[in-house]
């Protein structure tokens, strides 16, 4: 158990949490929920220790021991894979530690002995002998092979690091388990395997994620930031939006009703005051006007972007042919002889590795040459893409104004500027240079890029990577609505999901095109099998 009394913390005069009262118990899963800025990641480091200047307390019982996930992936560069793990458990890494040293002595003394023995038995009470074994089924669970386990972190890629990390929280059974965004760089199956632990995980587990499949999968209980407060709701993260939309529809719909009634009584009273002979039904009015009072309704801090997509230009039947097409990369094939057409109105995800569906997507917006077979986008087709790197966009000093103004023909500023409002700039954030923003600020503004496109086909490429629950919402909303075309890559489960009915893998030298949903084809027996046979 961990909880908080009188927890206030404050950044350059401004109140992030103001008495802040919260308890979070064993076997249980919270997810820790909030607009950005809110400060979901500051109170994670509160409990955490890593940041004590908060008013009010922080209390952990005695004995118990916490594991957080670590964002410094540097941090264990000299370390191999497999002891960086073990080392999330402080104390046995320690015992292990000490231990080695005594046995390494030339001159074993009785103290020695005597030191080496209580260390045994405190080795096993940590059920120390099968660590390594559990250490390395973690890192093979999240996706590093066997044969790199022994690698040295600073020779893995950075997706591996992220995972390493992620096995260094979980090893060893802690009682607090404090996650912040970890699913960021894990492919879908890891994401499905964390779900798993987490499910059957029996201690305490805050965490904090944009993932809604996730939060629902996992979450026994969300804690939503909001207000400078932390409030704590019974069930996953959709139960809490449908219940708290509800509740919000309900306090509108009450002070609406109410301000009905306040008009229709002043009415009265100031029509009939002066007339001696209404004028006790004006008082009487009167009397019941006072104890009219309106629910206080704060304005949340969470703000969601406008996102639609309009098609002008009216598609085709025939949208993409695609015949042939053949890359290899480093002597690695990402597929060979891909073949497959998508025609008007269809929505389609696209599965493999990253490396693999990166270069499809760029090869069908033509930034990307193929080693063979063919191309042909529809004469009808307005295509509007969404690189899962946008670095190039963005190396200018252009401000956020004068930045969209290279996609438009329009002359008019305020155009311009009605578009930045949709996706929440406003004032003086309209002049920040395009070179300073943020990762999610610029996806909001590949998206207004794309929106000013009035495209009739879509070309998303992990169009939900750094954008909160708040924006992801949104864009979801606008791509059910988006009448047109559209291929997808992501590893956000339900967002995917709600969108295609119908996935294309690639799997190296073949690909399967399956018309199902993605919820359908994870569960796959074909596909898990594919994939159980692509880890051995």
């Amino acid at each position: 158990m961990i909880s908080t009394e009188n927890l206030s913390l404050s950044f350059g005069g401004r109140p992030l949490f103001e008495n802040v009262n919260v308890k979070f118990t064993p076997g249980n899963c919270y997810g820790l929920i909030g607009a950005n800025g809110a400060g979901k990641s500051t109170f994670l480091r509160c409990l955490s220790g890593q940041v004590d200047s908060y008013q009010g307390t922080v209390s952990i019982p005695k004995g118990m021991r916490m594991s957080v996930l670590e964002q410094n992936h540097f941090a264990y560069d000299d370390v191999s894979a497999l002891t960086t793990v073990i080392m999330g458990h402080e104390r046995l890494y320690r015992v292990m530690k000490e231990k080695e040293e005594i046995y390494a002595k030339p001159d074993f003394s009785e103290e020695d002995g005597i030191r080496s023995a209580e260390l045994e038995a405190e080795f096993g009470d940590m059920n120390g002998w099968n660590a390594e074994a559990d250490a390395a089924t973690l890192l093979s669970s999240l996706g590093i092979p066997e044969a790199r386990k022994d690698l040295l972190v600073r020779d893995l890629d950075d997706s591996e690091k992220v995972r390493v990390l992620l096995a260094k929280a979980l090893f060893g059974d802690p009682d607090i388990l404090l996650l912040d965004e970890p699913t960021n760089h894990l492919d879908v199956d890891s994401i499905l395997w964390l779900e798993e632990f987490l499910l059957n995980f029996k201690n305490t587990v805050i965490v904090v994620s944009h993932d809604r499949h996730f939060l629902d999968r996992v979450c026994t209980h969300i804690a939503d930031v909001d207000f400078g407060k932390i409030t704590l709701f019974t069930g996953n993260y959709e139960f809490w939006y449908q219940t708290s939309q509800m509740a919000l529809r309900q306090r509108q719909d009450a002070n609406k009703k109410k301000t009905d009634k306040i008009k229709e009584l002043q009415a009265f009273i100031q029509r009939f005051s002066a007339n001696a002979s209404k004028s006790r039904q004006a008082t009487a009015r009167k009397a019941l006007l006072d104890k009219i009072t309106l629910d206080d309704i704060k304005p949340s801090s969470r703000k969601y972007p406008y996102i639609v997509f309009k098609t002008e230009r009216r598609l085709g039947k025939e949208v993409l042919f695609v015949d042939g097409l053949t890359k290899v990369v480093d002597g690695v094939t990402l597929f060979r002889d891909l073949r497959f057409t998508l025609e008007k109105g269809q929505k389609m995800a696209i599965t493999g590795s990253d490396v693999a569906t990166t270069a499809l997507i760029q090869i069908l917006a033509g930034e990307l040459e193929p080693d063979a077979g063919e191309v042909r986008w529809g004469s009808s087709v307005n295509l509007a893409t969404f690189p899962k790197d946008n670095a190039r966009f963005f190396d200018t000093d252009l401000n956020l104004v004068q930045w969209l103004q290279q996609y438009t023909t329009s002359t008019e500023e305020s155009f311009v500027r009605g578009f930045l409002g949709r996706m929440l700039f406003s004032g003086e954030e309209t002049q920040k240079s395009a070179r300073v923003l943020s990762g999610g600020e610029k996806v909001r503004c590949m998206l207004s890029r794309m929106m000013l496109q009035d495209p009739n086909v879509l070309l998303l490429d992990g169009p939900t990577n750094h954008l909160d629950l708040e924006s992801i919402i949104s864009l979801n909303n606008a791509l059910i609505d988006f009448e047109g075309s559209l291929i997808v890559s992501s590893h956000d489960v339900k967002f995917v999901d709600s969108l295609v009915s119908r996935v294309l893998e690639l799997d190296g030298e073949n690909f399967f095109d399956l018309w199902m949903s993605y919820e359908d084809y994870l569960a796959d027996e074909a596909r898990l099998a594919r994939v159980a046979r692509g880890q051995k």
